[in-house]
């Protein structure tokens, strides 16, 4: 029986990994990703699975940076790649270096989640979006400016309406790189005065080549702006997400120009129109006033003026005599009335009693009658007064209620 050699845990370990690393140096596993972790540090950690075994695997940051797509459990993938063996736990992983996902492509994939998300987030909604002005003063163009798109652009815009500036804020609209320029254009034209409206896009080509206009940082660039934005890029059948954030999708740049500005022979034949309207209108003002005019110079105030003059004095005679009747009768019934009064009034007069024999006693100074015994004082001074005059008396003794006072 051979004898088996004694190796240190170490020993077996290295002897593994250099064995599965030289004989798996690359592989690639159709599987399914679970258990799908997203380190601080970048790297993400999963298993790919199928319906009989799991295996660990590892995206290190770099290539992670790089997918296109969100990793999510449930995707089906290929993963290209290496084994290793992490000798410290002597365990055995894949170190992915390439991931494509099952059923579409890549791009395809994150073009849908992407997609998925910002939906949701309601930046699709046209609840959100902005109107373009009317007639814009100054444009931004956001584009290649070595491009046919923006040949394009400026030829159909010269053409459809001069009275525009245009500026172009060259970016590059494909690569890597990209992406970066156009969300750095979109914040440098917040800073530019007199802006009313930005278009950005390009002409058309794959979707690898449209990549830079459906990313997440362009895409909220867009929505994060101030200034109404019109999206064109590729031709009619290519949609990006930057056509769908915008505020105006454009089939094509040329299309995005005719959305820009008005078409100067439209804005003229509506200029036409409406001054034919206004003369029509003013013509039309002016033969009612004439007819009015006619109209109220044949009338008999204006032909013999004098007339209502005339009956408005006769009135007036009429209101002058009816006026004084009128005064006379209320005056006459006033002095009826007031002669009643005085008859009235004369009746009860004290001095009607005083004729019949009758006399007052008031006090001499105050002249407040003397009612009750108690309202004189012996010593005092009264007055008595008769129909024909008055004389003066000297209370010399009060003889009680029911007698009568002295005087001298």
């Amino acid at each position: 029986m051979p004898e088996i050699p004694l190796l240190t845990v170490s020993q077996l370990t290295r002897e593994i990994k250099d064995l599965l690393e030289n004989q798996f140096p690359a592989v690639n596993l159709q599987g399914e990703i679970s258990n799908c972790k997203r380190a601080s540090s970048g790297h993400v950690y999963l298993s790919l699975k199928d319906e009989h075994a799991q295996i660990s695997a590892v995206i290190w940051k770099n290539t992670a940076s790089r997918l296109k797509f969100e990793l999510q459990d449930g995707l089906e993938v290929i993963a290209a790649g290496r084994v290793e063996v992490y000798q410290p736990r002597g365990s055995m992983q894949v170190i992915i270096e390439q991931l494509i996902p099952q059923g579409m492509g890549e791009l395809e994939l994150a073009f849908r989640q992407l997609c998925e998300k910002l939906e949701k987030e309601g930046l699709f909604d046209d609840e959100r979006k902005k109107p373009l002005p009317e007639y814009p003063r100054k444009i931004a163009l956001i584009t290649s400016p070595t491009s046919a798109a923006v040949r394009d652009l400026l030829q159909v815009i010269a053409r459809r309406w001069k009275a525009v500036d245009l500026l172009v804020l060259p970016v590059a609209v494909q690569g890597d790189d990209a992406p970066r320029q156009i969300v750095e254009a979109f914040r440098q034209v917040e800073r530019i005065p007199g802006v009313d409206v930005v278009v950005t896009g390009r002409g058309g080509g794959s979707l690898e080549d449209l990549w830079a206009f459906n990313t997440e940082i362009v895409a909220r660039a867009i929505v994060a702006c101030s200034l109404p934005t019109i999206s064109a890029v590729g031709h009619e059948v290519d949609v990006s997400i930057s056509d769908l954030v915008a505020d105006r999708r454009a089939l094509t740049p040329s299309e995005a120009a005719e959305f820009v500005v008005p078409d100067k022979r439209e804005v003229a034949a509506v200029l036409q129109g409406l001054s034919a309207r206004m003369n029509k209108s003013l013509f039309g003002r002016a033969e009612r006033a004439r007819m009015l005019l006619e109209t109220l110079s044949s009338r008999r105030v204006f032909s013999h003026p004098l007339d209502q003059l005339n009956d408005r004095f006769v009135r007036l005679d009429e209101f002058s005599s009816t006026l004084a009747k009128t005064i006379r009768r209320r005056f006459e019934i006033a002095n009826s009335t007031m002669e009643k009064a005085g008859s009235t009034l004369e009746a009860l007069s004290p001095l009607k009693v005083l004729k019949r024999g009758y006399s007052i006693t008031e006090n001499s100074k105050t002249g407040k009658p003397i009612r009750d015994i108690d309202d004189v004082q012996e010593g005092r001074t009264v007055r008595t007064k008769l129909s024909a005059g008055s004389f003066l008396s000297q209370v010399t003794s009060i003889e009680g209620k029911n007698e009568s006072c002295r005087y001298t």
